[in-house]
């Protein structure tokens, strides 16, 4: 679906036709899966705190497992997500149905879709205009236990992402130092740009780093190049799981994504809202456990979100490759 690709290809279709096409998709598509979404939910599996890899494909985690203790590849298993986007995900997981839940929650993300969802009041789809009756009813930010917008303070702006480690201090502090029922923590990794090699030798990204998945697509990299920096940016937020997992006290903890990212699977890259693609749609799920050994004193500690503030977010939305 994506309407460049659309436009270029053989089928005749003008540009404007094909973006036509795609909105009735849309249409259609938000019209019955805002009722009736495909993939499950969260909070219908049973976990104490639940750590969100934006992007984070399967196969990936099961090539990285043999270097963690905490997974085990057999164990990974496959499960439908509700969303193949976070704007999607977010829309169909945090629901007015799911508000008792969600009451005794803290939502502790690095993801700026939040923003828009849960404060500004916005639904899917993503900056368009579109056919068709979608019955959103997502919470809003008075509804969670805490909702803690890490992007907003923890965003480098060299780096065109939130680090990894701002989650992880946000989540070792809520969880020693607050009580509710359940942890959220939504990091950015490994989704684009790949920070991995940046962070490691104190630079800024390249342009490659900052845009793999265009330099992909254009034909300026290729997959194996792609594939490695991913795996790399997999493995600079699976050492900050590592860290978390031996600093807060949870029985169950689970591991997940929101959505995949497709690279070069059937000629695409990326992922989009209302995509089937199956390394888009499939994620992982893994459960482990943590205790609290006390091996780290967060370095930054946040308080929950009351005002929108003045953050651009069209900019951290492009520095993720959105705008």
């Amino acid at each position: 679906m994506n309407i460049a690709q659309l436009a270029r290809s053989g089928s005749g279709l003008s540009y404007a036709a094909a973006r036509r096409a795609y909105d009735a998709y849309l249409g259609t598509w938000y019209t019955i899966t805002s009722r009736y979404p495909l993939g499950t939910n969260v909070y219908d599996r049973e976990w104490d705190a639940l750590l969100v890899l934006d992007a984070c494909r399967v196969d990936a985690l099961r090539a990285v497992a043999p270097e963690y203790d905490f997974l085990d590849a057999d164990r990974i298993e496959r499960t439908v997500s509700v969303g193949s986007h976070s704007f999607e995900w977010l829309a169909k997981t945090f629901t007015g149905d799911r508000r008792r839940e969600v009451a005794d929650t803290a939502y502790l993300t690095a993801n700026t879709h939040a923003q828009m969802l849960f404060v500004d009041g916005d639904t899917p789809p993503y900056e368009r205009e579109i056919p068709g009756r979608p019955a959103w009813d997502p919470v809003d930010a008075a509804d969670f236990g805490r909702l803690d917008m890490v992007w907003r303070d923890g965003h480098d702006d060299d780096l065109g992402n939130v680090p990894p480690r701002r989650v992880t201090d946000r989540l070792v502090d809520v969880a020693r130092s607050e009580d509710h029922g359940r942890v959220i923590a939504h990091f950015m990794q490994p989704h684009a740009p790949y920070l991995a090699g940046a962070i490691a030798e104190d630079r800024d990204p390249t342009p490659l780093e900052r845009s793999p998945l265009d330099a992909f697509a254009r034909g300026d990299a290729d997959r194996e190049t792609v594939w490695e920096l991913y795996l790399d940016n997999l493995r600079l937020v699976l050492d900050e799981v590592a860290l978390a997992l031996e600093n807060l006290d949870a029985e169950t903890v689970a591991i997940t994504a929101d959505h995949g990212e497709a690279i070069g699977e059937w000629g695409d890259v990326d992922h989009r809202e209302a995509f089937l693609h199956p390394v888009v749609k499939t994620v992982p799920w893994i459960e482990t456990r943590a205790t609290d050994e006390g091996t780290y004193e967060p370095e930054t500690a946040g308080a929950p979100v009351d005002d929108e503030g003045d953050v651009d977010v069209e900019k951290r939305l492009r520095d993720l490759g959105y705008v």
